[in-house]
């Protein structure tokens, strides 16, 4: 068991889209684990190599307390098939920015395809949190934050919150 640190917002690495994933190898398996332990060290639903300070494309969720055993799951190389134009608004905080959260419109339902960590295609679909957590973590690879779906004046918001935070914390 291996927790990472985690990479915060101003770590260019979080605003990289990430590489793409070439060897399903030791060490990829080894990535997948850590992502798993420290997501559950940080108690989140999700978490992307880009959020331990590794660019790959590469992310964890485990909401299983929402939706049952396939809530958990780890994408490689994955890329978004369908989406619902039917959404959800929901907040929403991230790892990588600690002691805020706003509220964000997602599509209620996501698809996506991609790899296991053993190399094996595979189908996610989610609905409500698990879409929502995918799409998250999804955007994770592209460099994309959940600030980058509120309006310039919300982000601002945040923003000054998330420096409050940080200034408390030290």
């Amino acid at each position: 068991m291996a927790i990472r640190d985690l990479s915060y917002l101003g770590d260019p690495v979080l605003r990289e889209e990430a590489a793409p994933v070439e060897a399903f190898d030791d060490e990829l398996k080894a990535l997948v684990r850590d992502l798993f332990d420290t997501m559950v060290h940080e108690e989140g639903a999700g978490l992307a190599a880009p959020q331990i300070g590794v660019s790959s494309r590469v992310f964890v969720v485990d909401v299983r307390h929402e939706v049952g055993p396939e809530g958990r799951v780890a994408l490689v190389n994955p890329r978004l098939v369908e989406a619902s134009d039917e959404t959800e608004k929901s907040p929403e905080g991230c790892l990588s920015i600690p002691g805020v959260s706003e509220v964000v419109t997602r599509p209620y339902r996501a698809t996506l395809e991609g790899f296991d960590p053993d190399g094996a295609p595979i189908t996610v679909t989610g609905e409500g949190l698990f879409a929502r957590a995918l799409l998250h973590e999804l955007d994770h690879l592209d460099g994309v934050l959940f600030l980058d779906h509120l309006s310039a004046l919300k982000r601002r918001m945040v923003l000054r919150k998330y420096r409050k935070h940080q200034d408390r914390e030290g």
